[in-house]
């Protein structure tokens, strides 16, 4: 039986640090924040917008901080889906900070 790949606790507690920083820099006190959930070797980005979280992004961990697979959550079919053209994809460059980006691109934060 194979294992399951699984995310390290020292990526998690560094991915936890950078959203953090990034809800600290990008939203301030504004009641707007991503949070992370954890699953294996996923990593699915949620966003607060004034209520409760919802689905933004995934990520796959591929062993580099840098290198994470993205998918973007579609609401239409409520799946998460890996080669779709969305506002935003510019942002993707393998990071979490630019998955967090193209997720503020794609589904824009209504102030």
């Amino acid at each position: 039986m194979a294992r399951k790949q699984i995310i390290p606790n020292e990526v998690r507690t560094e991915v936890e640090r950078i959203i953090a920083d990034f809800n600290r820099e990008t939203f301030r006190d504004s009641g707007i924040a991503y949070s992370a959930h954890f699953r294996t070797k996923y990593l699915y980005l949620k966003r607060n917008d004034y209520g409760d979280p919802m689905p933004i992004c995934r990520l796959t961990y591929t062993g580099d901080m840098d290198d994470w697979d993205f998918a973007i959550y579609k609401y239409s079919d409520e799946r998460y889906a890996d080669h779709e053209m969305f506002p935003g994809m510019g942002e993707v460059d393998g990071t979490v900070a630019g998955a967090m980006r193209a997720g503020l691109e794609a589904y824009q934060v209504m102030k």
